[in-house]
Order: structure tokens, then sequence, then C-alpha cells
């Protein structure tokens, strides 16, 4: 088996970056290893129009470390009173790829996200006209659904539903993380897609409570079972093209973490391309790899693949115990581990 692997410049199809000093402190790493990313737009204040989507992008852009080519793909954040008229300025704007919907309370800073799906239907219709995909936050926000179930009552009671309801509405099931999920992106129309993380692939919830509770195993969706953990892994490595790459890597201060309420959130971007080489290496399906990585999304998104490469070599290093993050730090994810794939070129 060969030391080096050398794959298409690979994209990430789920990203946070944040803003300002935190942005900053974290984008070179994914400006390392990724061409592109598609930008979640989940700020404060969130990134709800055309106009901020663009200064952000001039924000990001402009902290691009010299020497480093990399394109932000950006998201709009659907509320209940997005104006139909805003996905036309989307479109005509030409770096807006898609919108993500989070319901309302589902993850990080997303109190203002939509609270009935029925609210946004015209939104929708006009995306699907105009060619901009839907990115979902898949999981239900009821008190009386456990936390472990929202992913699958999603699928039964929201997206089932509209992917019925829009036709030819491009939709991707972000950081799909159960068998359901799965067996959903699988059975679904033409035009549904799934990203997985690298967390989803590598751990099951088991970790999060290994030896007491482990707050920087803590990301939502939450890690579910080893039998959910078996069904994304055979997913990504099986070759079809509706499973792609997404990191979701979510960058918080350590003080976030470690606290009586913790933010929830993997920081993985460090070794975003690295991770899935394990992952797919312990699978043995190492060779499958690159077109998950650099093709299937680019494809769904309907982009041109990247020209150059990357190579990545057999050889161990250790993310260290935490990264600089604006004036805090931050715990990657495998701190203080042995990687066994690291970035060369």
């Amino acid at each position: 088996m060969s030391d080096l692997l050398t794959l298409r410049r690979p994209d990430d199809w789920h990203l946070h970056l944040r803003d300002g000093a935190a942005m900053q402190a974290v984008l070179p790493h994914t400006a390392q290893r990724f061409a592109r990313a598609v930008i979640m737009p989940n700020l404060k204040p969130p990134v709800t129009t055309t106009t901020l989507a663009r200064e952000y992008r001039d924000r990001i852009r402009a902290a691009v470390p010299q020497g480093l080519r990399f394109e932000p793909l950006m998201t709009l954040y659907l509320t209940d009173n997005m104006p139909t008229a805003e996905i036309d300025r989307a479109r005509e704007a030409g770096f807006v790829v898609g919108c993500k919907l989070y319901p309302a309370g589902a993850t990080t800073h997303s109190d203002a996200g939509v609270t009935d799906v029925a609210r946004i239907d015209a939104v929708l219709e006009r995306m699907a006209e105009v060619g901009l995909v839907l990115q979902v936050h898949g999981e239900v926000t009821h008190e009386a659904v456990d936390v472990f179930d929202r992913e699958q009552r999603f699928i039964d009671d929201v997206l089932a539903p509209l992917v019925a309801r829009h036709p030819t509405l491009r939709v991707v099931f972000e950081h799909i993380t159960t068998r359901a999920a799965v067996e959903f992106v699988r059975g679904a129309r033409a035009g549904v897609g799934a990203t997985i993380t690298p967390q989803h692939l590598l751990y099951n919830r088991n970790e999060i409570f290994r030896g007491g509770i482990r707050p920087h195993y803590y990301c939502l969706p939450i890690l579910k079972t080893e039998d959910d953990r078996h069904a994304l892994l055979e997913a990504a490595t099986s070759g079809d093209p509706r499973f792609f790459l997404g990191t979701d890597s979510a960058p918080h201060a350590r003080h976030t973490k470690e606290n009586a309420c913790g933010c929830a959130g993997m920081y993985s971007a460090h070794a975003g391309i690295e991770l899935y080489a394990l992952a797919f290496e312990r699978a043995g399906a190492l060779a499958r790899l690159p077109a998950f990585a650099a093709d299937f999304g680019a494809d769904f998104y309907g982009l041109p693949r990247n020209e150059d490469t990357i190579t990545l070599q057999r050889r161990p290093w250790t993310p260290p115990a935490s990264y600089d993050f604006g004036t805090d730090r931050i715990v990657p994810m495998f701190a203080g581990e042995s990687l066994n794939w690291s970035l060369v070129s």
C-alpha cells in the first residue's frame, strides 16, 4: 500500500467560519486543504440577505493567507419572512449557491430560523425555479421528541413532504447521522443528496460519555449508535454520488464548550481531509475517498471539478491540545491523539 495519496483538490460542502478574529484564526486550516467551501450563514445577526452575504464573502476572501486559493460559496439564512425577491437577488449575484434551513432552535444561532416550513413554500418554489440549492439541518425541535430521534422525525414530518411538494428543488440533507437518513436519501427522487461529517464516521454516542462527560464530542445533530455509524460509513465509502464531504467544522472557544451549558459543535478543519482518510482507510476503502471528497459534491452543485491536487502522506502527527481562536483557544478533533495521514502539499 502506497504511503502517498494524491487526489483532486477537495471541497467542503458544509463549513462554519464564524467572523472577525475567530474567522481569521480558523480559515487557514480550511484554505490549505479545500479549494471551495459552502459557508454557513448562522452568524449573529444571521446572513439573511444577498448584501450581507456579499459583505461576509469579502471579509472571508480578504482573510485568505497569501499563496492560497480559496473560494467561499455563500448561503442565505432562511426565515419565516424571507421575500421571494431576495432569492432573485441571490441568484443574480452569482456567488450564492443556496439557502440554509434551520428549524428554529435546532442548533447554534438558529433562534431566528424557520418555525414552520409551510411558511416558506413560496421561497422554496422560487429557489427551485432559479436553481438554488436548499441545505437542510434535519432535526425537529419539539420538546417531546427525544434528542436521538429528532432526525428520524424530521424525515417523516418535514423532509419527505417537502421533497414531494417541490419535485425540482435540489436538496442537501446536511450532516446526516442515522441509518434512517441514509435510507431516505437512497430512496429519494433525483436531486436529493447528503453530506457526512468526519465525526459521524469515526465516533458513536458512547464517545460523549467515555469516562465522564466529554463536551468536545458534543455536536448537533448528536452522535448516534454504532449501527448508525456503520450505515454512514458504508454510504460514504460506497461510491454512491448522492453522498459527499461536508465537515460541519464548527469552532467554539474552549470556555464555551467546557461549562454548564456547552455549545454544540466539533472543530475538524485543522485535519479536514486527513480525518476522512483515516475513516476510509479503516473501512478498507481509501481508493474511494477522492470521488467522495472532490467529485460528487461539485457534480451535485453543478460546479466544475477542481483541476489542482493535494497530496497526503502516511506520516503520523498529533494535533495539539488547542489552537489560537482570536483571543481564546479552540480544542480540535483528535487533540493529543495520533493521526496517521498528514497533508504534505
